[in-house]
């Protein structure tokens, strides 16, 4: 077994304890050997479809010919792989073809994808994502349509939010969607609207690899006065498939007037088609006329309400698919320092040619940069895999259960997204550094995952929006009510490593660094003003992800003792507390004293 494999065991089994979840009336049907005969058809399937797609789809990047968009053939079998394998509709209800898997289990199962090939994991991810919206939100007839036949593989889906104007200031779309004639309340597939703009930085906005795309885009409907709604309460959603199709799901055979204006060429996630497209441009005019048709989902205005049940779950996707990302490094990193090579021990003197020369892992400084990787990549694993738990736990609690999950989701989640997206590009980074100058050739996977997982950082919302998101919202809501459920469960860790032979000193570290985190909080807001608070918001998102990490690696440090897994979690979170807690103090001392040198920076000076 790899070493992946028995650290995803013991998380899922020795530490979050998913045989529970087979109690719940949603799970009972399910044996833990369900779970296992999961994961590891997805491993097969990962390591067998997903691999050998991954370098052909970053050398041989995706092209458009002015009509088709092409890409590798292994790309194609990769997915028509994980199709068949019924992933796409694995927490769906059995009603719904469906698995009615936990999501914890769907998660991990999709981490051997993400680990295999992040870039054409892209797809699928996306494609759920769409189709889950659209059961939480869609109409009747656009569950059965749009989501089924996104869950089963006959069309993908995508998320059309940025315009080449506004990234991430959704308020500024221009997208504009005006009422489809008379009557257009009355399509059974929606209100239908004709869509007129620009979508830019679309993933998987162009392929042939399925019959349909289903694109989810934001636009604005104008008011009476023909100009939009300003800010983001005036963003709605629609549904606007790239071939129309009536309300049975049968394809008409007519092309929706969205059109491809081009490819974007990516650092990483080369294998995922990047687009720009142009809606309602009249390329592919539809009943003669220029516009794209759209079915409104939800009310006018509701739009952005709706597109954060996608983007939630792709923020959590995104922080799972770095984690992996720094996961293969990390393997591929130790294989190579174990096979390498290279100086003699320092016990010796280093100087006598005459020994034999030791491998690199033997090296202090490799144990460093090793040991770094492991904490960064398996620890931001077992945030994504906690939170997936607390998704069943929304689900499937009792009243109380489920509200305190939701709570801790919303505290959470911008730390599930951000964290592992900075601190496993660091463990590539690290990746690179132990093989020197192979790292940075082809010849080995590593400088490919970097590449790959810079772009984490800003898929699904920058650092920065996480930070303000995190400090501006998710601490203060509820007069606080989610920080103070999340410093519950870190105070039951603390308890219970103070009765812990061995971990006392990191449960009194672990106090400290939360009782700081609480006090910077109340002093960033002290004088209410929101320019003072969040000038350092970003600092603040390191540390509170540091004091979640430090958390979490006590967490399964406990739960691993006697397992044959333990002396390397406790080397984790032994250097988790030494060398990466210390941190938090630095970060939060600017937060506290609301340091101002960012609010009265002149651009002039910079």
């Amino acid at each position: 077994m790899s070493g992946y494999r028995s650290t995803l065991d013991f998380l899922l089994h020795g530490w979050l304890r998913v045989g529970e979840l087979l109690a719940r009336p949603r799970f009972a049907e399910h044996t833990l050997d369900t779970f296992t005969q999961v994961l590891d058809t997805c491993e097969r399937i990962a390591r067998d479809k997903f691999v050998p797609a991954n370098r052909q789809g970053d050398v041989q990047e995706p092209h458009f010919d002015g009509e088709r968009v092409h890409l590798p053939a292994t790309t194609k079998e990769a997915l028509a792989a994980y199709v068949e394998s019924g992933m796409l509709a694995a927490a769906q209800d059995f009603d719904d073809g469906g698995m009615q898997l936990p999501c914890v289990i769907e998660m991990a199962a999709n981490a051997f994808f993400s680990k295999a090939s992040v870039a054409v994991g892209a797809y699928n991810m996306l494609t759920r994502g769409n189709a889950g919206l659209l059961m939480a939100h869609g109409t009747p007839v656009q569950r059965e349509v749009f989501a089924k036949n996104e869950f089963s593989g006959r069309w993908f889906g995508t998320m059309c939010l940025s315009e080449p104007q506004a990234g991430s200031s959704l308020a500024d779309i221009v997208t504009r969607a005006v009422p489809d004639g008379e009557g257009f309340e009355a399509d059974p597939l929606g209100p239908r609207y004709r869509l007129r703009g620009n979508k830019m930085w679309i993933s998987a906005g162009e392929h042939e690899l399925a019959e349909n795309i289903v694109h989810l885009v934001l636009a604005k409907i104008p008011g009476p006065d023909g100009r939009l709604p300003t800010g983001a309460k005036g963003i709605s959603l629609f549904i606007v498939p790239r071939q129309l199709a009536d309300d049975r799901g049968a394809l008409t055979g007519e092309r929706n007037d969205v059109a491809l204006a081009g490819l974007n060429h990516k650092l990483g996630f080369r294998g995922t088609t990047n687009t720009l497209l142009n809606f309602g441009e009249g390329r592919f005019p539809v009943r003669g006329e220029a516009g794209a048709i759209g079915y409104r989902v939800g009310e006018p205005g509701d739009g952005l309400r709706c597109m954060f049940h996608m983007m939630n779950e792709a923020r959590i996707s995104v922080g799972l698919g770095a984690a992996m990302l720094g996961m293969a490094g990390f393997e591929a990193s130790l294989d190579y320092a174990r096979g390498r090579p290279q100086g003699r021990p320092v016990t010796g003197g280093g100087k006598d040619a005459t020994q034999p020369q030791v491998p690199i892992v033997q090296h202090a400084d490799v144990k460093r940069m090793l040991l770094a990787q492991k904490a960064y990549a398996e620890g931001s694993l077992a945030l994504a895999l906690y939170c997936a738990r607390l998704v069943d736990e929304q689900h499937t609690a009792d009243e109380a259960g489920a509200a305190e999950a939701t709570l801790l989701l919303e505290v959470l989640t911008p730390i599930a997204k951000s964290w592992p997206s900075e601190w496993c590009l660091e463990a590539n980074s690290l990746a690179i550094q132990v093989l020197g100058g192979y790292g940075y050739t082809r010849d080995y996977p590593v400088e490919q995952h970097w590449r790959d997982n810079r772009l984490n950082m800003i898929h699904e919302g920058t650092h920065g929006i996480q930070a303000l998101d995190l400090l501006g919202r998710k601490v203060v809501m509820q007069g606080g009510a989610g920080l103070k459920a999340l410093a519950g469960r870190i105070n039951a860790t603390v308890e219970s490593a103070g009765q812990a032979p061995g971990f006392v000193e990191h449960a009194n570290a672990l106090a400290g660094a939360l009782q700081k985190l609480g006090a910077a909080t109340k002093s960033a807001w002290a004088t209410g003003v929101p320019e003072e608070a969040l000038a350092n918001a970003t600092p603040y998102l390191h540390a509170f992800g540091h004091v979640v990490l430090a958390w979490l690696w006590l967490d399964v440090s406990l739960a691993a003792r006697g397992h044959a897994l333990e002396p390397g979690k406790r080397a984790a979170q032994r250097y988790f507390f030494a060398y990466e807690l210390p941190k938090v103090d630095a970060w939060l001392a600017v937060v506290a004293r609301r340091e101002p040198l960012l609010r009265e920076v002149d651009d002039a000076w910079l």
